[in-house]
């Protein structure tokens, strides 16, 4: 039976991850939902914000040039 460490942490049964699909390294959301629930939930992914990383790589307009380049 799983217990709330001194650090607040939970070790989850690993058939209950594998039933809801959830694998190590997955982020997830955690939300109290009234006494005795807490509901574990995949969180949404960030498109956009996983897209932002490349924000700042380039100069603004080389790859408009640079495929201008290629159609040449």
């Amino acid at each position: 039976m799983p217990k709330i460490s001194s650090k607040h942490q939970i070790t989850l049964p690993v058939e209950s991850l594998a039933k809801a699909g959830l694998r190590a390294g997955d982020e997830v959301t955690i939300e109290g939902e009234g006494t005795d629930t807490i509901v574990v939930r995949r969180a949404p992914r960030d498109v956009d914000g996983a897209l932002g990383v490349f924000d700042g790589l380039f100069e603004p307009g080389y790859l408009d040039r640079l495929r201008s380049e290629e159609r040449a």
